[in-house]
C-alpha cells in the first residue's frame, strides 16, 4: 500500500504542476485522489473537507495574518530608505560599504516585511543605482542583494517558525523565533566577509569628501530607531511573558500602522484599503496551503509513508552526519521550485521522525529547513528571489549567476555549520530560558 500510495501522490501532485496548478490545489488533489484509492469516495471527500478546515483552526496560526499585515504595512511605509541611510551610518568608509549597505539593510528590512522578495524589491531598488553610480559591477551588486535577500526569513519577526510549528505539532513558536537570529547572522556576515575581500581586491571605497555634522548624524537615527523598534517590542514583550507571539502579531500591526501612517505619514488612510487587500491577498494563498498540507498529513499518516521513508533513509546509513547532508541536499532541492510554506508543511512531518531518532532536537532541524529553503530561493531555475532580483537589477540571470557563486560556497558552508554544530541554534534559547 505504501508503495501505491506513494507513486499516485507523486505523480498526480507533480502532474498538476506541470499544467501550472496552483501548488495548494496540486496538494489537495493529490492527497484526496490517494484517499480514494484506499477509501470510499464520500468518506475520502469528507475527511479531506475536515483535515482542511481543521488544519487552519488553530489560535497560533492567527500570528501569520497579523505578521503579514504588519509586513504590508512597513513595506510600504517608506523604512527601506531610512534603513538604508542607518547603514550607510555605521559602515562609512569600509571597502564595499554600498554593498555592505545593501546586506544590513536586506537583513533589517526583510525581518520587518517577513519577505525575501520585498527585500530584494525596496532594497535593491535603492542600491542598485547607488552602487552603478560608484562604479560597482552591476552583476556583483545584483548578486549582493539577492543573495542577502532571504535573511530575514530567519531573523524574527517571520512565519516561517509559525508554519513549522504548525507542521511539527506544536514546537514552541518563541523557541524557534530566538533560535534564528544567529544562523540568520551568519549568513549576512559571511556574505559581508565575501564582499569585503572583493570590494577590497576592486577598491570600491565610497567617495565622500564632506564629514556627517551631528544634526545629520542624529536625524538618520532618529528615522531609522523607531522601524527596528519593532523587533525589540516583539520580542521583549515575548520574553517578558506580556503576551504570546500570536499576541506580539497584533501588537506589531498597532505599531506598524501608527508608525506608517502617524509617525512617517508615508501611507495615507485612503492607501490602507489596498494594504489590507494584499495581506488578505498573501494570508489567503498560506492558509490555503497550510489546509491543504493538513489534507496530505493524514495521508501520509494512513499511509504509514513517513515511516517508510524513515526506514529507507536509515536503511542507507544510521550515521547522523550522512542523513541529515542527505536530507539538507533532499530541502536544497526542493527550495528551487516549492514555495517556503508547503515545503515546511509537506517535509516537516516527513523528515521530523528520522532526525528526532537521531537525537537532533526539533527547534534546531526547524532553523535548518528554513534556512535550506530560503537558500533554494535564491537558486536557478526558479528561485523566486533570484528572478526578482534580476528584474530589478535589469539584468539576465546568466549575467548575475556566476557573481553569486563565492557567495553560495559562503551561505553553504554556514548551512552546515548550522546543521552539524546545534549550539548555534540552541544557545540563545537557552541563554534566555525557553528550553
Amino acid at each position: 500500500m505504501v508503495l501505491q500510495a506513494a507513486v499516485v501522490l507523486l505523480i498526480i501532485f507533480f502532474l498538476t504542476l506541470a499544467f501550472k496548478v496552483p501548488v495548494s490545489f496540486s496538494i489537495i488533489t493529490s492527497a484526496i485522489v490517494t484517499i480514494i484509492m484506499f477509501l470510499s469516495p464520500g468518506f475520502g471527500m469528507f475527511i479531506s473537507a475536515q483535515k482542511l478546515v481543521t488544519g487552519i483552526d488553530s489560535f497560533s496560526l492567527l500570528a501569520v495574518p497579523f505578521f503579514i499585515l504588519a509586513g504590508q504595512l512597513m513595506s510600504s511605509g517608506g523604512i527601506a530608505k531610512r534603513l538604508i541611510n542607518l547603514a550607510m551610518l555605521v559602515l562609512g568608509r569600509v571597502p564595499g560599504s554600498l554593498a555592505l549597505t545593501n546586506i544590513a539593510g536586506n537583513a533589517m528590512f526583510g525581518s520587518l516585511s517577513g519577505s525575501g522578495i520585498a527585500a530584494a524589491t525596496a532594497i535593491g531598488g535603492v542600491m542598485n543605482p547607488m552602487e552603478k553610480e560608484q562604479g560597482y559591477d552591476e552583476g556583483f551588486s545584483a548578486a549582493t542583494n539577492i543573495v542577502s535577500a532571504p535573511v530575514g526569513q530567519l531573523i524574527p519577526p517571520t512565519n516561517a517558525p509559525i508554519v513549522y510549528s504548525a507542521a511539527a505539532g506544536g514546537v514552541s513558536v518563541a523557541t524557534l523565533l530566538m533560535a534564528g537570529w544567529i544562523p540568520g547572522l551568519i549568513w549576512a556576515a559571511v556574505c559581508m566577509i565575501v564582499v569585503f575581500i572583493y570590494a577590497s581586491k576592486k577598491g570600491y571605497i565610497v567617495k565622500r569628501t564632506e564629514k556627517l555634522t551631528a544634526k545629520e548624524v542624529f536625524k538618520t537615527l532618529w528615522e531609522a530607531i523607531p522601524s527596528l523598534f519593532l523587533i525589540v517590542i516583539i520580542i521583549g514583550g515575548i520574553l517578558s511573558g506580556k503576551f504570546t507571539p500570536t499576541e506580539a502579531s497584533g501588537v506589531a500591526v498597532i505599531y506598524a500602522f501608527i508608525l506608517a501612517v502617524c509617525v512617517y505619514r508615508s501611507i495615507k488612510l485612503k492607501d490602507v484599503k489596498q494594504v489590507l487587500v494584499n495581506a488578505g491577498v498573501m494570508t489567503t494563498i498560506i492558509m490555503l496551503i497550510i489546509g491543504a498540507s493538513s489534507v496530505l498529513s493524514f495521508v501520509l499518516s494512513f499511509t504509514g509513508l513517513p515511516q517508510a521513508i524513515s526506514e529507507a533513509l536509515l536503511s542507507i546509513s544510521n550515521n547522523r552526519i550522512v542523513i541529515l547532508l542527505i536530507i539538507n541536499i533532499i530541502l536544497l532541492i526542493v527550495g528551487t521550485f516549492m514555495d517556503m510554506a508547503p515545503a515546511l508543511m509537506i517535509f516537516t512531518p516527513i523528515f521530523l521522525p528520522v532526525v528526532t531518532s537521531l537525537g537532533v532536537d526539533p527547534v534546531q532541524f526547524g532553523v535548518m529547513m528554513i534556512m535550506n529553503l530560503s537558500i533554494g530561493t535564491i537558486t536557478p531555475p526558479v528561485g523566486s528571489v533570484l528572478f526578482v532580483g534580476c528584474s530589478v537589477a535589469k539584468l539576465k540571470i546568466e549575467d548575475v549567476i556566476r557573481h553569486m557563486i563565492p557567495f553560495f560556497i559562503a551561505i553553504v558552508l554556514a548551512l552546515l555549520a548550522v546543521t552539524f554544530i546545534p549550539q548555534i541554534s540552541l544557545w540563545l534559547p537557552s541563554a534566555l530560558g525557553l528550553m
